[in-house]
C-alpha cells in the first residue's frame, strides 16, 4: 500500500499581497504527476485545505480540480479539516465530490474509517478533523486543550481499529510536542503550553499523518509532518517543499520516502545599505526571486520599495534595520508583539508595555482565556 501524505495547501492565501492560486495549481499538478508515476493508492491531505473559513470562488474551483485530477489517477483521496478551514463549508463540498474522494469533517465520524485493500488485507484510514476544545465540551465533558481532545479522538481510533483488525493510519491537525513552528506563520492553536499534544497520544497506529506545521518534520518513524506544498513566508524559504511517500507492507510501516515538489519562485532575504541593494552586482542573480530587502542605513530612506522594484520586480517586503542604537525600548515591545504565539500572549505583551513590564496576573490570564474561548464559540455559531 502506497500512501502520499500532504497537508496545509492553504488555497487562497496571498504572499505579501500577491495571489498564489496559479503557483499552487502548478505545484499540485506536479504532485498529481507523482501520484500517477508512483502508483499511489491513497492521498492524504491533513488539514488547512483552505486558508480562510470563507474562501473565494476561485479557491473552491482549484480544490475541486485538484481532487478530481488526483482521483483520476485511481488513488483514493482522504481530506480532513484544519484550524484555518470551516469544517461546515469544507464538509458541504464532500457531498458534491465523486466516489473515491472523502472529505472528513464530522467529529462524530472519527471512529468510521475509510478502508482500502491490498494483497495483505485492509488498511483503515481514520480522519480526525481539527477539534476546538471549547466546542467539544458538550460531547466530551472535561476537555480543555488540544491534548485532551486528541487523546479522546485517538482512544476512539484505537478502539475501533482493535475491533476491525488490519493496518491503521490516522490523520490529525495539531501542534505536537517536539516541533518548531515557522515564526509568525502557523496560526497558533496553543494557549500557553496546554495545547501541545504529547507524542505518546499517537501510539498504536502504523502511520500518523499530521498537519499544521509548514515544514517537514519527523517526530518518530511513523509520526510525521509533510509541511505545505508552497512557501507562504520568507521565514520558511529554506525549508524544502514536498510530501511523504509512505509504504505499508504486510506487517505495518515499511519505507518512507521524501517526494520533493518544485518551487515556482525562490525566496531570498538580502541585507545591505539601500545603495548597495540597488547597485551591487552580488545581488544581480536575484532579479527573478521573491525578495525581502533589509536595508541597514542609519536613517529611513525615501520611497525604498519603489526604488527596489526597479531592480527586483518581485520585491515583496522591505525592512529598515538600522545599526543598534537609540530605539531599544520601542524595538523590544515590537519584538514581543511579533513573537506572540497567540492572542493571549498579545494581550500579555500589551499589558507589560503599558504597565512598566508587569504582564497579566494568573487571574487575568484565566479571564483572557475564557474571553477568547467565548469569542471562538460565538464565531463558530455565527
Amino acid at each position: 500500500m502506497r500512501i502520499l501524505h500532504t497537508s496545509d495547501w492553504h488555497i487562497g492565501r496571498s504572499f505579501h499581497g500577491h495571489a498564489t492560486l496559479d503557483a499552487l495549481r502548478g505545484v499540485l499538478a506536479a504532485l498529481t504527476a507523482q501520484v500517477r508515476e508512483h502508483e499511489v493508492d491513497v492521498v492524504i491531505v491533513a488539514g488547512d485545505v483552505f486558508d480562510s473559513a470563507t474562501p473565494a470562488a476561485g479557491a473552491y474551483t482549484l480544490l475541486t480540480d485538484a481532487l478530481r485530477d488526483i482521483a483520476d489517477t485511481g488513488a483514493t483521496v482522504v481530506v480532513t479539516s484544519g484550524n484555518h478551514d470551516s469544517a461546515a463549508r469544507l464538509g458541504f463540498q464532500s457531498g458534491l465530490l465523486r466516489d473515491g474522494v472523502h472529505v472528513l469533517t464530522d467529529p462524530a465520524a472519527i471512529g468510521t474509517p475509510v478502508t482500502v485493500h491490498d494483497e495483505h488485507g485492509p488498511v483503515h484510514v481514520y480522519g480526525i478533523p481539527f477539534l476546538e476544545p471549547v466546542l467539544m465540551r458538550g460531547e466530551w465533558p472535561g476537555v480543555r486543550s488540544q491534548a485532551d481532545v486528541l487523546a479522546r479522538a485517538m482512544d476512539i481510533v484505537r478502539a475501533d481499529a482493535a475491533a476491525r483488525g488490519g493496518r491503521t493510519v490516522a490523520v490529525a491537525h495539531c501542534f505536537a510536542a517536539g516541533v518548531e513552528p515557522t515564526p509568525h506563520l502557523e496560526r497558533d492553536i496553543q494557549q500557553g503550553g496546554l495545547d501541545i499534544v504529547p507524542l505518546s497520544t499517537f501510539d498504536g497506529v502504523d502511520y500518523m499523518a499530521l498537519g499544521h506545521i509548514h515544514g517537514r518534520q519527523q517526530l518518530a518513524p511513523n509520526v510525521r509532518y509533510a509541511g505545505a506544498p508552497l512557501h507562504y513566508s520568507f521565514d520558511e524559504g529554506h525549508k524544502p517543499r514536498g510530501s511523504w511517500l509512505v509504504q505499508l507492507d504486510a506487517d505495518g510501516l515499511g519505507e518512507v520516502e521524501w517526494m520533493p515538489l518544485p518551487v515556482p519562485r525562490a525566496l531570498v532575504t538580502l541585507t545591505a545599505t539601500l545603495d548597495e541593494l540597488l547597485a551591487d552586482e552580488r545581488f544581480a542573480a536575484h532579479s527573478d526571486d521573491w525578495v525581502r530587502a533589509v536595508y541597514t542605513d542609519a536613517l529611513p530612506q525615501r520611497d525604498p520599495m519603489r526604488r527596489l522594484l526597479a531592480r527586483f520586480p518581485f520585491c515583496a517586503e522591505v525592512r529598515h534595520t538600522p545599526p543598534a542604537g537609540g530605539a531599544a525600548v520601542a524595538r523590544t515591545y515590537a519584538e514581543r508583539v511579533r513573537s506572540a504565539r497567540n492572542d493571549a500572549e498579545l494581550v500579555d505583551a500589551f499589558l507589560a508595555h503599558v504597565r512598566d513590564g508587569e504582564g497579566a496576573s494568573g487571574r487575568e490570564t484565566e479571564l483572557v482565556r475564557d474571553l477568547l474561548d467565548e469569542r471562538v464559540r460565538a464565531e463558530a455559531t455565527a
